[in-house]
């Protein structure tokens, strides 16, 4: 899961002193130096990514501030790599946090990538760094930490042992150990995952470690993330079928289609079955399904009592990413990633190559939403499309066929209507040629993420950002996640005049832009 752990200097190493130039003045945070201990022997290289705008301005010399580096290590230990940013704000390099520089270059120095990476920072800016890099990023607030900040946060901790803590948990969740008298290699696993398209590439990397484990694989699916799951590798076989229980618009549930989808899983002749669900989602109705289509060994996330429906009854803490939590159903299971395949989303390679038709270098904005809730206002939308545009960008505004009069609207402040031109694996491949992807909470983000591309998120905090943002892929998140709306759930914004996207500033979007897609040098 991760290779490095990251970490800003003052306020979540040390004791923050202003402009501290006096090896005298480092003090710990308490507990700092068992924590870093159990993540040097759990086999993590560790750094410091600090910025130091005393350099800039005077207020010590890089002699100084090498004394006190050595303090630290003294009193915690070596670290790996130390990435200073020396600049000010008004240098605009691209180094000073929430920039991504620092962690790009501490994931060179440390090997690896920065998705590989855990950055641990007490204010805002260390937890943007790490998202514009593509890293997992956690907030361990002190007394200068703003509420805001707190809110936007997707991974917060009370302290530097518990941030520690929850990383080391994270990388045992997925580390798979195949129970006592179960073969190395099942012949026909059955993997279950019914709802829209973004669940269905969220579920990716844990289908892919299920398929590593089992010879064949049949992904059972609802209507809506159908053609998700005919981009993912690992899938041999579909069965559509809608899921009364799991559908947002249910009907009633029809026992004849019932007894039809018993045959069809009965066909299947599975070996054993997991069924992922999301954390608000119940899996034993189709545990229920699976019994009764004779499906010897079923594993799935369940905090009701299963009673004989689960073999493996697995359970996982509140706040771990979509794409984690099934992984560690998986890993429970007895199923993990090979040592090749880094857990980020996917789709089959092929789908991954950007069209020939259309030059690149463009920024896609996809003002949909399969959720109202999580779209912002059409109008701010379209003074997005006009503010990139006067920065001096490509646009294209892409949307499903139900969406034309939507992306007809926005694109007409200056960008290309694409609405209704592209299905889904279409979608991927111009996704694949852009530099990033402006949009919302829905679908397009996950599969930007799983092209690699950068994606501006405009996240409605109905639904937790630490859970559904962008995974693993560089991101900046833009709204206001402390607005009335948060953890509600709501499918319809419940809030007049849409607070938490509507106040998004056009200027912030082309600035996001910049910071995820630096224009080339030169």
């Amino acid at each position: 899961m991760y290779d490095a752990v990251l970490l800003d200097r003052d306020g979540t190493l040390i004791e923050d002193v202003p402009y501290n130039g006096d090896p005298e003045k480092v003090r710990p945070v308490p507990g700092a130096r068992v924590a870093l201990d159990r993540l040097r022997a759990a086999g993590l290289r560790l750094a410091v990514v600090t910025n130091q705008s005393g350099l800039a301005r005077g207020f010590f010399s890089e002699g100084q501030m090498r004394a006190v580096h050595a303090r630290v290590e003294e009193l915690l230990g070596r670290f790996d790599a130390w990435l200073i940013c020396p600049h000010d704000d008004a240098d605009g390099c691209g180094c000073r946090k929430p920039a991504p520089g620092l962690v790009h270059a501490a994931a060179e120095a440390l090997g690896t990538s920065a998705s590989r990476c855990v950055v641990v920072g007490d204010i805002g800016r260390d937890v943007g760094a790490a998202l514009a890099a593509g890293a997992a990023g956690v907030l361990v607030p002190t007394p200068v930490t703003r509420p805001e900040e707190v809110a936007a946060a997707g991974w917060v901790a009370a302290d530097l042992p518990a941030a520690v803590g929850e990383i080391l948990r994270r990388q045992r969740a997925v580390q798979a150990v195949r129970p006592a008298g179960v073969g190395a290699r099942v012949g026909t696993a059955l993997v279950v995952r019914s709802d829209s398209a973004g669940d269905v590439l969220v579920t990716g990397p844990a289908i892919r470690a299920v398929a590593a484990g089992a010879r064949r694989v049949v992904l059972v699916c609802g209507p809506r993330g159908r053609a998700a799951a005919g981009l993912l590798p690992g899938v041999d076989e579909v069965i559509e079928h809608p899921l009364p229980w799991i559908d947002p618009a249910p009907g009633p549930v029809d026992p004849e289609a019932m007894r039809v989808l018993i045959a069809r899983l009965a066909a299947v002749g599975a070996d054993e079955a997991v069924v992922f669900t999301s954390f608000h989602q119940s899996a034993l109705p189709v545990a229920l399904l699976l019994r009764m289509a004779g499906v010897g060994r079923i594993a799935a996330i369940s905090d009701d009592y299963p009673g004989s429906l689960l073999d493996v009854r697995h359970r996982v803490p509140v706040g771990v990413p979509e794409p984690e939590r099934a992984l560690s159903l998986a890993a429970a299971a007895g199923h993990r990633l090979p040592a090749d395949d880094e857990p980020r989303l996917r789709i089959r390679p092929e789908l991954c190559r950007p069209p020939e038709a259309v030059e690149p270098g463009y920024v896609v904005v996809h003002p949909g939403a399969s959720v109202p809730s999580r779209a912002a206002p059409p109008d701010r939308y379209a003074e997005m499309v006009a503010a990139l545009t006067a920065a001096g960008h490509r646009v294209l505004v892409t949307g499903g066929s139900a969406e034309r009069n939507l992306t007809a609207r926005v694109a007409a402040a200056g960008g290309t209507d694409l609405g209704g031109r592209t299905d889904l694996a279409g979608l991927a491949r111009l996704l694949a040629g852009a530099r990033c992807l402006v949009v919302g909470n829905t679908g397009p983000a996950h599969l930007a993420a799983a092209v690699g591309t950068p994606v501006v998120s405009l996240f409605a905090p109905t639904v937790p950002f630490g859970q559904w943002g962008p995974y693993r892929v560089p991101t900046v998140r833009l709204g206001d996640a402390g607005a009335a709306c948060r953890d509600t759930r709501a499918g319809i914004c419940p809030v007049p005049g849409h607070p938490c996207l509507g106040g998004v500033d056009p200027v912030d979007v082309v600035e996001a832009v910049l910071r995820l897609a630096p224009p080339a040098p030169g």
